[in-house]
């Protein structure tokens, strides 16, 4: 890090999930982050710089987390960047509507001796549900600045940069200097019960080492078992068995429930901060939002609601616009009718060499194919398909998604937080493996993993599954009923197999919103430039790799050893071609499928056990390699092994089936 960045003061924006941190991250550095209505979807630390005051400050935007103790790995992560880099200001964002449940975290933070700023937001909402918060006599309990803001809006967020300028001439000095905070005075109104304060002083007093919290924080970390603090303080302090005596006196004297006793004095004292300062006024009703939102959580009337967006999102507009009119409309204007001829004939007319003509333009030209597949038939598809889930992560449907689906999802060994990942899944495969990180067990994230890279078809994949079948009702819903019955009988018996215990399920439901269009539209562009990043040098090797292999004779003897494969499970030869490109990239393959199509060459029968089989068929390169990189290598490895040969004995399964059925 440079001497100028290192001397530039740091903000850490702190809060529970879905409390609004990363649109107010966009408002102070002005960069744009995925902003996301569900817990977890920023798994990741976002960093940017923003001029608050007379300074450019380094901003971060924290995954989200309850406490200092962490339960997650998204937690830990949080801790972890409070104690090592030790920031200036550190911004609690916390939702106005539920103060009660926020504050546990801004009593903690104040307990570390960090320099707290508590920004309460979406007070919009907490107005329009007759809630009225007297800011300053919490300020004054708390005896940290109370700023109240509507994020969304950008309402409040002026004053908190005037603040932030202050607070941090202030409280800036002991977080510079490193000190630990370890003399912080902890305020008259935080204290507990008598007997747990006593274990908590004398505990504090056995500990001599310099930390970056206050001793008082980690005393009370190491009383709840944080192994990660007991480490740290056997690393610190040069004789730690006088501590470690004294902790195991506090636990044993706490009856091993040190969590729970500290989660309920906490709670006490949030109750006595928050006396008088919430009060809620006669105007508070039920509004249309209210029972929309209870209306898309009840089964009897969430599956029909489900059905509508599923319906008129997913098929009408991904699949008939986006996979239909719009591909229609560039690959044949544009392409078919001008670039393809254009590019064809200036390569065979400036290029000598063969090979190369072959490698730039022609059957698998890096233009002609390559470029024609990711940018007239996967970038309407993907660009559709963003949009819409950007509009349904918005508005706040997703966790309603998830409280509708977790008790099916509980059969597979998954909860109602796995909705996300499977949910992004339909847009890109590789994005959704990465975000299942957020999953709470090991044992979650390898199902989710391999059902992802099994049975969830990737936008490009399902906008041309759409299209290719939505002239056939009976062949889409069977496509749509046999998909779903392997993804709930592979779920089902590998959550079977796999030892572990059920999951558990928790999350915050945000309010329903009306979705914002500079959000939306911020969102979709920034997934589309993040995919074509990714797809579009993929595409252009795949195109390469198919020319080497045609050059090399490889990819013939490959396609001779798919072909009666495929042609077992009823498929004409020529099939074994869109297999080959799906083992590229598997919205390659469902590329190579529409153009089958186009030319008349597969029955109704051929297009769903085709487009079943493809739909199962092994991951795509990009998301192979972020199976490896977050599952592990053997995990991966055994993933790939088991897909390859179930796609095709699914597919001939079904074959069959279709035929009994007079197909």
């Amino acid at each position: 890090m440079s001497d100028d960045a290192r001397a530039q003061p740091r903000l850490a924006l702190v809060g529970a999930p879905n409390v609004g941190k990363s649109v107010l991250f966009g408002r102070l550095t002005g960069k744009y982050v995925t902003v996301s209505n569900y817990p977890g979807t920023t798994v990741e630390v976002f960093k940017g710089k923003g001029r608050i005051g007379p300074h450019d400050w380094n901003v971060v935007d924290t995954p989200g987390t309850y406490s200092l103790y962490p339960l997650t790995e998204e937690q830990r992560v949080t801790r972890t960047l409070l104690m090592n880099e030790r920031p200036d200001v550190v911004v609690h964002v916390a939702d106005a509507k539920n103060l009660e449940r926020m504050l546990a975290l801004t009593v903690e933070l104040i307990e570390a001796g960090l320099p707290v700023i508590l920004v309460l937001n979406m007070m919009d909402e907490a107005d329009a549900l007759g809630m009225r918060i007297d800011t300053g006599m919490l300020e004054r309990r708390l005896g940290v600045p109370v700023v109240p803001v509507s994020a969304t809006l950008d309402r409040g967020t002026g004053r908190l940069r005037d603040i932030i300028g202050l607070y941090a001439a202030q409280a800036g000095a002991p977080a510079a200097a490193g000190d630990g905070a370890g003399a912080v005075a902890v305020p008259s109104w935080l204290t507990y019960d008598e007997h747990i304060e006593r274990l908590i002083l004398l505990l504090v007093e056995s500990l001599h080492g310099t930390y970056r919290l206050s001793k008082r924080a980690i005393a009370l970390l190491l009383l709840q078992g944080d192994e990660e603090i007991l480490r740290t303080m056997q690393a610190v302090e040069g004789d730690p068995g006088l501590v470690v005596r004294q902790l195991e006196k506090a636990q044993s004297a706490l009856g091993g429930r040190a969590v729970y006793e500290l989660g309920i004095e906490r709670r006490k004292v949030v109750t006595g901060v928050l006396q008088g300062v919430v009060t809620a006024q006669d105007s508070a009703r039920t509004t249309l939002a209210h029972r929309l939102s209870d209306l898309t959580m009840n089964p009897v009337t969430g599956i029909p609601f489900l059905a509508a967006v599923l319906y008129f999102g997913l098929y009408k507009f991904v699949g008939v616009f986006g996979a239909g009119t719009v591909v229609d409309f560039i690959e044949q204007s544009l392409f078919e009718n001008r670039l393809t001829p254009w590019i064809n004939g200036w390569v065979q007319a400036n290029v000598p060499w063969q090979p190369v003509t072959e490698l730039l333009a022609g059957e698998y030209g890096v233009f002609t194919l390559g470029l024609r597949y990711a940018l007239a038939i996967i970038l309407p598809i993907v660009g559709t398909f963003f949009l819409v889930f950007s509009i349904i992560e918005d508005s706040g449907y997703l966790p309603r998604l998830a409280m509708l689906v977790d008790r099916v999802f509980k059969l597979i060994g998954l909860n109602g937080r796995a909705v996300i990942p499977m949910t992004l899944g339909f847009g890109c495969d590789t994005m959704a493996t990465l975000v299942s990180r957020t999953l709470e067990t090991k044992r979650e994230r390898i199902i989710a993993t391999l059902l992802l890279a099994l049975a969830i078809p990737c936008s490009a994949q399902l906008g041309v599954i759409l299209a290719l079948l939505s002239g056939y009702p009976s062949a889409l819903l069977a496509w749509a009923v046999f998909i779903g019955l392997v993804f709930l009988l592979v779920g089902f018996l590998t959550a079977k197999l796999l030892p572990g215990e059920r999951p558990s399920f928790y999350m915050e439901i945000p309010p329903l919103r009306l979705p914002m269009l500079r959000n939306i539209l911020a969102k979709t562009y920034t997934r589309m430039h993040w995919y074509l990043l990714e797809v579009i040098p993929l595409f252009a090797l795949a195109s390469v790799l198919m020319w080497l292999g045609k050059m090399s004779g490889l990819f013939d003897a490959a396609i001779q050893v798919l072909r009666p494969i495929v042609m077992a499970i009823g498929l004409p030869g020529r099939t074994a071609e869109v297999f080959l490109f799906g083992f590229f990239r598997r919205d390659y393959g469902a590329a190579g499928l529409y153009d089958l199509q186009k030319a008349a060459a597969l029955s109704p029968r051929q297009m769903v056990v085709a487009a079943s089989t493809l739909t199962l068929f092994v991951p795509c390169v990009a998301q192979f390699i972020m199976m490896a990189k977050e599952r592990g290598t053997a995990v991966a490895m055994a993933i790939f092994a088991f897909i390859f040969p179930f796609a095709f004995a699914g597919g001939y399964v079904l074959n069959l089936t279709l035929g009994l059925m007079g197909w």
